[in-house]
């Protein structure tokens, strides 16, 4: 990622909270969040490897992502404490201009609204620095906790995919969301 964009990147989402481009120093905190969620958030991500758990292998990632042209990935941070990742992705410019949003919140954070407020600031961050038209999203199909935070966001269902994505050792149906951030011409700047 561009070091002069980290800055136009974070955003506070609430007093204590901030939205911000993962670090690899963050690995420590995200594997402890990441590990208590297991549970919650097994049904709907692909199977992960004992490693995926470790700081070595996310500080790894997480230096990876940083590098990636076509993506942008956040945490949700209270102060050095990782509460949660948004993650852009498959960010392609030009008459394109468009991305993919997964996002996801600490177990013993959820129901405080940081996920709609993250998706919020993400959408508005999207429109604003990285100039881009619309961010699509997918779910499982009975996922109903993201639907309603990508609805809430302004996002609208526009599809159907049967097994869209191998989740939890099954290709699993996705409920497809997307939103329009606006109607500049690629190139033209936010008003």
């Amino acid at each position: 990622m561009d070091p002069t964009l980290t800055d136009a990147l974070t955003a506070p989402l609430t007093d204590t909270v901030t939205l911000r481009p993962v670090r690899p120093e963050d690995a420590a905190s995200y594997c402890e969040a990441i590990w208590r969620s297991r549970e919650q958030v097994a049904p709907y991500e692909p199977r992960r490897p004992e490693h995926w758990y470790t700081p070595e292998f996310q500080a790894t990632r997480f230096a990876d992502q940083l590098k990636l042209d076509n993506a942008v990935p956040w945490v949700l941070a209270e102060g050095d404490r990782v509460i949660g990742t948004a993650t852009l992705t498959n960010i392609v410019h030009g008459a394109w201009r468009n991305g993919d949003i997964g996002y996801w919140v600490d177990v013993a954070e959820a129901g405080k609204g940081l996920a709609t407020a993250a998706l919020t600031e993400v959408c508005r961050l999207a429109d604003e620095v990285l100039l881009l038209h619309r961010i699509a999203a997918s779910t499982n199909h009975d996922n109903t906790r993201s639907q309603r935070v990508l609805q809430k966001c302004g996002f609208e269902q526009f599809g159907f995919a049967p097994e869209y994505l191998h989740i939890n050792g099954q290709w699993r149906d996705s409920k497809l969301y997307h939103r329009i951030l606006n109607k500049r011409a690629p190139g033209e700047p936010p008003a």
